[in-house]
C-alpha cells in the first residue's frame, strides 16, 4: 500500500464545499477513480482548529499513484488550480508505504 497526505487551512465560510470536494465521495476521490490501483480517500478535520483538514488517499502501491499522476496530469493540475479558491493553505505531508514485511 502507498498513502499520500495533505494538509489544508480551508477558507472560512468554504468548509462544507471544502469537504464535499475532499471528502470520500468528492470530486477529487471521483476523479482519483481513473487510476488503477486507488483504493480511497479520508478526510479528516481537526477537533480544534475548524479551518484545518488532512486528506488521506490510499493506493495499491508507489508505482500506482505515480502512473495515475504522469497519465491524468493536466486534469490534476485542472482541478488543483480550481480549487486553489477553497483554501488559504496546502502542503503535502508525505507519500507513505507500510514498514516491511505489512501489507
Amino acid at each position: 500500500m502507498h498513502v499520500t497526505i495533505w494538509e489544508f487551512r480551508v477558507k472560512k465560510g468554504r468548509e462544507a464545499e471544502f469537504e464535499r470536494t475532499y471528502g470520500p465521495t468528492g470530486e477529487w476521490a471521483r476523479f482519483f477513480e481513473h487510476g488503477e490501483g486507488y483504493l480511497g480517500t479520508e478526510l479528516l478535520r481537526d477537533a480544534k482548529d475548524r479551518q484545518r483538514y488532512i486528506t488521506i488517499d490510499r493506493w495499491t502501491s508507489p508505482a500506482a499513484y505515480e502512473a495515475f499522476r504522469s497519465r491524468w496530469a493536466d486534469e490534476y493540475e485542472a482541478i488543483d488550480e480550481r480549487c486553489e479558491a477553497l483554501t488559504e493553505y496546502e502542503a503535502p505531508l508525505g507519500s507513505l508505504v507500510p514498514r516491511a514485511g505489512e501489507p
